[in-house]
């Protein structure tokens, strides 16, 4: 019997071949509509994860003030750290790789007659360590140089694309402000961060520099921190914490006023964020899919008043309510899964585009896709039922007599 109904609703769907087109139409945008953001959403939160990762998940920020949510704020009321609290950490705490002071602000820079605002930071040489930056060629910053601030600097190939085009900047001076300072070096290409803020737009000075020449004070706004071992960052940070209580005497009982935060902790953040706005547009998308679910009903609806004689012959010649009922219900179901299996081609050949123009990893959720499919499906037998019931409740006697 199943079988006899499956093929009669075929028959049908190919008699009504346009209608039958536009009746899953609904459900191949709502199905490919959450597939494609779902792989979108998958492709970006995979893409933060490995830009993060690139940081190294060992790595540690210590800042000035309490922890908070969100973006990066400035909390006035504590008070900042110093170079000898960089040498503290690097001295006074164990399995450590590298401790750099981390100031940074934007300056224009002036070459011949040509001019560029760019991030300036001011640091040491540990932080190519923890960065995991190379040089291109030139070299990092000598004794000489970190211990007294003289006027040199390292340079993004942003930078030097900008000022210089294709000339080597190394030795050449530029003009930081008001001041002049020396080209020593350039650093390798790190392309884009993934929300897209263009990582070799950066100048790299001695901290000692940036402190006297454009700060005018000796605060040191944040301390990154490289751990030789993920195993050791729960040590260290405790270590860490303690010390620097210590060294901002805080008591027992009164709130830190500095934080760690760790790339994990980052990462974590990150993801769960990416991952929400995953889930959530792709929630969005799935209201298409009820939207298809009531055109399959109307259309079903229509269908039962075209055949209204039709089913009364059938019910007059002895066919059974369950018959009629189970016709009509599995004619919807093929239309819904029809268009549940085109909209999981189309989405993710959508989703492939969407990554690819983004350059996002393509990733295939197999879960989402079984989702997808059987909400399609569900949604014929939700919305098909009304109909199917309708036709199987129709008295022969009037069936026959409709025109």
């Amino acid at each position: 019997m199943l079988l006899k109904a499956f093929l009669i609703a075929i028959k049908e769907i190919r008699r009504n071949i346009l209608r039958s087109i536009l009746t899953v139409l609904g459900i191949v945008i709502g199905v490919a509509s959450v597939i494609g953001m779902v792989m979108l959403g998958d492709g970006t939160t995979a893409s933060v994860k490995a830009n993060i990762e690139k940081l190294g998940t060992n790595m540690l920020i210590l800042r000035v003030g309490q922890e908070r949510r969100g973006g990066p704020r400035t909390d006035n009321s504590a008070k900042p750290f110093k170079l000898d609290d960089v040498a503290a950490v690097k001295n006074q705490i164990d399995n450590l790789k590298a401790v750099a002071p981390d100031n940074s602000t934007g300056v224009n820079l002036i070459y011949l007659n040509k001019s560029y605002t760019s991030s300036v930071v001011g640091t040491n040489n540990d932080y190519f360590v923890i960065k995991d930056w190379k040089l291109k060629y030139g070299r990092y910053f000598d004794d000489s140089e970190l211990n007294s601030g003289k006027p040199s600097c390292i340079l993004g190939t942003t930078i030097v694309k900008q000022l210089f085009g294709d000339e080597n900047p190394v030795g050449a001076k530029i003009r930081l402000k008001n001041f002049s300072c020396n080209v020593i070096g350039v650093l390798e290409s790190k392309g884009a961060s993934t929300f897209g803020q263009d990582q070799d737009e950066i100048v790299v000075v001695p901290i000692r520099m940036l402190q006297r020449k454009i700060q005018g004070n000796k605060d040191v706004k944040s301390i990154v921190i490289s751990v030789n071992s993920n195993k050791n960052i729960k040590r260290a940070k405790e270590d860490i914490k303690l010390l620097m209580q210590d060294r901002r005497a805080i008591k027992v009982g009164e709130s830190d006023n500095f934080y760690i935060r760790d790339m994990e902790d980052l990462l974590s953040s990150m993801t769960s964020t990416t991952k929400m706005l995953t889930y959530l547009l792709g929630s969005i998308a799935a209201i298409s899919l009820l939207v298809g679910g009531i055109g399959i009903m109307n259309i079903m609806l229509v269908s039962v008043t075209e055949r209204t004689k039709e089913i009364g012959i059938r019910l007059a010649i002895g066919a059974m309510e369950s018959e009629v009922l189970l016709q009509f219900l599995v004619e919807a179901i093929v239309l819904s899964t029809l268009g549940g299996i085109i909209g999981i081609i189309l989405g993710i050949s959508i989703g492939y585009i969407g990554v690819s123009s983004f350059d996002l990893p393509f990733i295939i959720n197999e879960k989402i896709i079984l989702i997808a499919f059987f909400f399609s499906t569900l949604i014929g037998v939700v919305f098909g039922y009304f109909p199917a019931r309708k036709a199987a409740r129709l008295n022969p006697i009037d069936a026959l007599r409709y025109e």
